[in-house]
């Protein structure tokens, strides 16, 4: 494995527009095409990748648009629903967004004919992330600069509400841990939250602000990344409350954390889009230096590929597509 290894981007999609969020589905939807959907300024593109790493007969990269949403306003966050079907007949395609009118919205098409969005509203200001319920998917949970985490069902009624202390920045959902509900804050602490009774159950502390992105992993519920400050941090939430492990990556700040979906070892971290370039850096635990730099134009969004070792940040009129090893 090359040690701290400056790469361009593996593979590159053009895009009509400057891409705000890229978001790979976590969820299998039944096809060999892994679902993809990006944000622009007024609309959602909703696509499908094949890579060469998981199939001979590719070469490099196969990429489709299935169906641009028109959504009016800037995209801030998207997340996808696991009632997504390609296999189904007729297929569905069911994902929620953010958007700067600090309201979310809820696509859901068969591709043809039917294509319906509901709006929630209840948010007061800037919504910065968003999840669904990873089993089912009838529930959908949002945290926003308003200090609340609110979670939502499918009509767009409140179901439950949770006052924060300081600017919700990350919510997570884990398939394993189905009543757990993780948010994280800008003031640098992350709760775990049980859905049943509605009270906070375990705190983390960074001890450094601001957090801007946190994560749960996948592959193992006791692991949790953020980014506070310009350090990455890593917590075992069996061993302390307080991180095992930290380092600093980024020189200004850093901006996003993302665990991969196929290594509990592996994550990645975004740099603030600078005057010119962003830093992608991808991290093994194992290795004291990134093993992978990458940087794109004004960069934002980060995401994962659920079976690949691959990772995607949306730009200037493109999505570039990173390639790293296990």
């Amino acid at each position: 494995m090359k040690q701290d290894s400056t790469r361009n981007a593996a593979y590159t999609v053009n895009c009509e527009d400057y891409v705000h969020v890229v978001k790979f589905n976590p969820f299998d939807s039944g096809d060999t095409c892994s679902l993809i959907a990006y944000g622009g300024n007024n609309y959602v593109v909703v696509g499908t990748c094949r890579f060469q790493e998981e199939d001979a007969e590719v070469e490099g990269m196969q990429y489709k648009t299935l169906r641009t949403f028109h959504h009016g306003i800037r995209v801030d966050a998207i997340a996808w629903s696991p009632e997504t079907r390609l296999d189904a007949l007729p297929p569905q395609i069911r994902f929620c967004t953010a958007a700067s009118d600090r309201k979310l919205r809820l696509f859901t098409s068969d591709l043809q004919d039917k294509n319906e969005f509901k709006t929630f509203d209840g948010h007061s200001d800037y919504i910065n992330d968003l999840v669904f319920a990873p089993k089912e998917g009838q529930e959908v949970a949002s945290v926003s600069d308003d200090h609340t985490c609110r979670v939502w069902d499918l009509e767009g009624n409140e179901k439950a509400h949770f006052v924060l202390r300081s600017p919700g920045m990350s919510v997570c959902w884990h398939p394993e841990e189905a009543f757990k509900l993780m948010v994280a804050e800008k003031n640098g602490t992350i709760r775990f939250y049980d859905l049943i009774t509605q009270q906070a159950i375990l705190s983390l502390d960074c001890e450094q602000t601001p957090l801007m992105s946190a994560d749960w992993c996948l592959k193992n519920t006791l692991k949790i990344g953020a980014v506070a400050g310009s350090d990455w941090l890593i917590w075992d939430i069996t061993c302390s409350s307080y991180p095992q492990d930290k380092r600093p990556v980024h020189v200004d700040r850093a901006r996003l954390f993302r665990w991969s979906q196929v290594n509990e070892n592996l994550f990645a971290t975004t740099g603030y889009p600078g005057k010119t370039t962003t830093q992608l850096l991808v991290h093994h635990l194992g290795h004291p230096q990134p093993i992978l730099t990458g940087t794109a134009a004004v960069g934002s969004g980060l995401t994962w590929h659920r079976t690949l070792p691959l990772c995607a940040v949306g730009g200037d009129h493109k999505i570039f597509f990173w390639v790293t090893e296990m």
